[in-house]
C-alpha cells in the first residue's frame, strides 16, 4: 500500500513564487523582505520569519487550509 506523500509547505511557498508571475526581487521589493534573504529560503539555505512569512502570504493572497487527521485517542 502507497502512502499519500504530502507537500511540505516552504515547497507550496516555492510553486506560489513561481506561478505569481513577478519576479523575486519585485516580491522583495513590494514585501519589504530582504532580497537575499527571500533568495536564499527560495533556495532552501535558510528560513523566514514569521513576519516575512505574513508578508509573502498577503502578497501572494495565501489562503491556508486544515487538513489535520482526527486523533486517535481512545483506541
Amino acid at each position: 500500500m502507497t502512502k499519500k506523500r504530502t507537500t511540505k509547505l516552504t515547497d507550496q511557498l516555492r510553486k506560489a513564487i513561481d506561478d505569481c508571475g513577478q519576479t523575486r526581487y519585485e516580491i522583495a521589493k513590494q514585501t519589504g523582505i530582504d532580497e537575499s534573504a527571500l533568495a536564499k529560503f527560495y533556495n532552501g539555505q535558510r528560513g523566514v520569519s514569521m513576519k516575512a512569512l505574513n508578508a509573502l502570504g498577503e502578497f501572494l493572497e495565501l489562503k491556508i487550509v486544515m487538513g489535520r487527521k482526527p486523533s486517535k485517542k481512545g483506541k
